[in-house]
């Protein structure tokens, strides 16, 4: 796929949605810090109906932790892995509080020192918190990537490193947000919506032809 397709797709996916956001409800970055932490393996669905009462309960490290593990789990109990997301939330919180005054920082090695949060995660909390123009590869944006011919990749920190290097300047803060809105919503695992997409010409999906 060259520059020129690219730059289209990303071109009609912003005409199609100019102001992509997560789903993922939150108020500041450390609420959306938790609910990304709790969004590993569940939908942003579920991880919303959770903090919609917790965070008017607790949406700070301090009042977090001062819930504790139990408690905690019993407002995230209806999340997969509820009982391990709780320990390294209380973790999280302990450490935000203890090595940087209860702010999320704005670093990735800061963040990803933080338990239970990985690449993906501080990836998510930069990008959208912070305005970063970095990609958080899922299981969405992986399959959209290979599939359309934008980023293939085997591994999903290859297609990150291709969608950072490919993806036009102009388009990379974004981006995350629209790849992943199209996979979640139109270029879905099983039967892909083609005739609803808006880049259904410049997708090589099925086709053969060498990536460059």
């Amino acid at each position: 796929m060259n520059r020129n397709k690219r730059t289209e797709i990303f071109q009609r996916l912003k005409a199609n949605n100019p102001a992509p956001t997560t789903e993922l409800e939150y108020t500041n970055p450390f609420e959306l810090l938790i609910s990304v932490i709790l969004s590993a393996q569940a939908t942003d669905v579920s991880v919303n109906k959770a903090t919609t009462v917790l965070f008017k309960v607790a949406n700070s490290p301090e009042s977090i932790k001062r819930l504790g593990v139990e408690k905690l789990k019993s407002y995230i109990q209806s999340i997969g892995l509820f009982n391990t997301k709780a320990e390294n939330i209380i973790k999280t919180c302990t450490m935000l509080l203890e090595c940087h005054g209860g702010v999320v920082p704005e670093h990735r090695e800061a963040l990803e020192a933080l338990p239970g949060v990985g690449r993906k995660t501080a990836n998510v909390v930069l990008n959208t918190a912070f305005g970063h123009p970095t990609i958080a590869v899922d299981t969405h944006i992986f399959r959209v990537s290979n599939r359309t011919g934008i980023a293939p990749g085997k591994n999903v920190l290859e297609v990150e490193k291709r969608l950072l290097r490919l993806v036009p300047e102009q388009f990379k803060k974004d981006a995350h947000h629209w790849l992943i809105l199209h996979g979640r919503y139109l270029c879905t695992a099983r039967k892909p919506r083609c005739g609803a997409c808006v880049i259904e010409d410049l997708c090589e999906f099925g086709n053969k032809t060498e990536y460059d």
